[in-house]
């Protein structure tokens, strides 16, 4: 038997009172109300039973707003769903924070528009005290992250009010576990979780636990916000009484873009993740610049396939010289991409490249700067008859693909080329994460005969005792400890520390950043093999690096 549910409506017009039942009698039972004392004391009466209060904010005794409240205020009468009758726009905000799950505007909407709103706010109401009971948090009581976007999505669509997103995550709070136990953060959580509840239900917002320390907040549109998140951070911050905590919070305020709930979210999540590294209580809107920044991301992204395809992409060599003899000879060169755009000129690699690694579109850009490197290592072996080699990157999303080494065999036999000819370089960092995995791919390259370089060596902190295990063919020094060799005495001891550890592994040293006479002749003195850097020459498209072939095999500087 389908279950007749039953709606209160309170006005104290009678005419209003009958033209709405008239609308719903047929498919709700339908009792009245006159004035907001008795509409109390009916509801109190039946709350176990009303599915809905439809409600007229002007009337007698009690009126409206207060109904509301003291609704909104019982933890038994809060269940049951109010929509709000009223023909003045400026009620909707205050009617909305103190809990009003829809309106309806005088004069009403069409009858079905009317019914369709009423079982609208009935079906979000009951499936709520469902998910209340069993898909709440169970450590904070707070909303699940699916629940609060289901209902934040809900109610956009019956309201379509502006709202003001704001993420807040504890800093280091994984330092807090470690230090004073699993407890004692369950305590922070369950503390900061409660202030967080109390300012939703005082804005007539939502909240949630959207992570082990991260939260949501979901709350109406105010011009104000920007004066309120200092004091809503301070209160969250004492509420654990503790001042070894501290919070940040990325704030998404509504601009009248008409963003949806997730975009606003997503935008509130960058602004906090900027402040990921403060140690103090913090707090940053989302503004124009990261909107700018993130349109351009955005741009960029969606622009990468037709870039590959128009060969926006240009990839340029830098070359490496081999410094053990006399003087120092042209060895090989590394392969380095840059994107010329048609709208915005030379766009830095160090812009695009971390965008497609974030996004997975690494690999792409990293199979064209393959074929194109190959292609052209054929081309000076058939223009000029001479064979040199050139490195090119592999991600550790390339490491993962299971088709890599059959992808890599294929572009050298494809071009004519000996294995050998491509070098692969690998950052240390990858051998750090799920190294086994790495170190069996990296085997199976070399079997096929390719060379592989560690890229970076110095930066991951490898230990030693891995290092003897690594396949590698060269160690290729991070820059950064290149740059001070000639002004820092540890400096420059420690590259010479890394050069011996090479020479104990016997693989040769590769050091790049090189940029003056006096780095060149220190590394050479420690026992460096290859340099590569803007002393001898910067990263050159290939017709002028081709020139640079040329000239350096006329004055004997080419090893062949």
């Amino acid at each position: 038997m389908n279950i007749r549910r039953k709606i209160l409506i309170v006005d104290d017009e009678l005419i209003e009172r009958e033209m709405l039942a008239f609308m719903l009698s047929d498919l709700y039972d339908v009792i009245f109300a006159d004035d907001g004392a008795i509409a109390l004391d009916i509801i109190k009466q039946k709350r176990t039973n009303l599915s809905l209060v439809i409600l007229d904010l002007h009337m007698p005794k009690i009126d409206g707003y207060e109904l509301l409240k003291i609704m909104h205020d019982d933890n038994e009468l809060r269940r049951i769903p109010a929509i709000v009758l009223t023909s003045e726009k400026g009620a909707e905000v205050k009617s909305l924070q103190l809990g009003a799950s829809d309106f309806i505007t005088k004069p009403y909407d069409l009858p079905d528009v009317i019914r369709a709103r009423v079982s609208r706010s009935i079906e979000l109401a009951e499936n709520s005290i469902i998910i209340h009971q069993t898909e709440r948090d169970s450590l904070t009581g707070l909303y699940n992250k699916e629940f609060f976007f289901e209902y934040g999505k809900r109610l956009d669509a019956q309201n379509g009010s502006p709202m003001d997103a704001i993420v807040l995550d504890i800093n280091r709070f994984r330092i807090i576990n470690e230090l004073y136990g699993k407890s004692y953060g369950e305590e922070i959580l369950k503390k900061v979780s409660s202030c967080i509840k109390e300012i939703a239900h005082q804005n007539g917002g939502l909240a949630c636990r959207s992570g082990g320390n991260t939260f949501g907040l979901y709350l109406p549109h105010t011009p104000d916000l920007k004066k309120r998140v200092p004091d809503y951070l301070e209160r969250i911050k004492n509420s654990t009484h503790a001042g070894k905590v501290s919070i940040r919070m990325g704030v998404y305020h509504d601009n009248g873009q008409g963003l949806d709930m997730e975009r606003r979210f997503d935008r509130a999540s960058l602004t906090c993740r900027k402040l990921r590294d403060s140690c103090e209580s913090c707090f940053e809107f989302y503004n124009d610049e990261m909107h700018a920044k993130e349109l351009f991301a955005e741009r960029l992204i969606s622009e990468m396939e037709i870039a590959i395809n128009e060969k926006q992409f240009k990839v340029y060599y830098q070359p490496k010289y081999d410094i053990r003899g006399e003087k120092p000879v042209l060895r090989s060169a590394e392969a380095l991409v840059r994107w010329v755009h048609p709208e915005f000129g030379m766009i830095s690699p160090g812009v695009f490249i971390p965008l497609f690694e974030n996004n997975g579109l690494i690999q792409n850009l990293d199979l064209y700067v393959w074929n194109e490197a190959a292609a052209q290592i054929k081309k000076w072996k058939d223009d000029l008859n001479i064979k040199i080699p050139v490195s090119v990157n592999v991600s550790r999303i390339d490491i993962f693909n299971p088709l890599l080494v059959d992808i890599l065999c294929g572009i050298s036999s494809k071009n004519g080329l000996d294995t050998g000819d491509i070098l692969l370089e690998v950052t240390e960092s990858a051998y750090t994460n799920n190294s086994q995995k790495i170190i069996d791919t990296v085997e199976s390259l070399r079997k096929e005969g390719f060379k592989i370089e560690m890229d970076d060596f110095g930066s991951g902190y490898s230990s030693l005792n891995m290092l003897t295990s690594l396949p590698i063919d060269a160690l290729k020094l991070d820059m950064k400890f290149i740059r001070n060799i000639c002004s820092n005495e540890k400096d420059y001891r420690l590259v010479a520390i890394m050069i011996e550890i090479a020479r104990l592994l016997e693989v040769p040293v590769i050091a790049e950043g090189v940029e003056t006479k006096k780095q060149m002749e220190l590394l050479k003195n420690v026992g460096c093999d290859i340099i590569q850097g803007y002393y001898f020459s910067k990263p050159l498209p290939h017709d002028e690096f081709t020139q640079l072939i040329k000239s350096e095999k006329k004055e004997s500087r080419f090893l062949c």
